[in-house]
């Protein structure tokens, strides 16, 4: 993701995406992250990650082992993956096609809502649509 959307910062604008990209792909064992462009992240050892230059959503294979902790704040999804299995589903098929439906899913499966680390009472939720 690159540029400005005015009012909305690039961690509000990729939650809602990452969110639902978690919840289809962990139960077949896919793993997806989030990035923001310019912040430094630090491993859980300590070392500095270098500041992406772009915020984006990358995406890899799980490791059933080990990737469940990143999932502590959502226990369905952590245990979810940790028995997944990919099994060939296609994991759209039980999504909407018609767009009325779509936005009513849209509306019910958004994140957790948790503080921002750019203000700690501020609650970091998507964009939801006027209509």
């Amino acid at each position: 993701m690159l540029g400005e959307v005015p009012g909305a910062g690039h961690r509000d604008l990729l939650a809602w995406p990452h969110w639902v990209l978690k919840n289809l792909y962990g139960p077949v064992g896919v793993m997806f992250g989030k990035f923001y462009a310019g912040e430094v992240e630090v491993t859980d050892a300590g070392h500095r990650i270098p500041a992406a230059p772009a915020s984006f959503l990358p995406v890899r294979a799980a490791v059933r082992r080990r990737d469940p902790r990143f999932l502590s704040a959502t226990p369905d999804l952590a245990t979810a993956l940790a028995g997944a299995d990919d099994d060939g589903r296609d994991v759209f098929a039980h999504l909407p096609t018609q767009r009325k439906d779509i936005r009513t899913w849209a509306r019910i499966h958004f994140p957790p809502r948790k503080p921002s680390p750019s203000s700690p009472d501020t609650p970091a939720t998507p964009p939801r649509s006027s209509s």
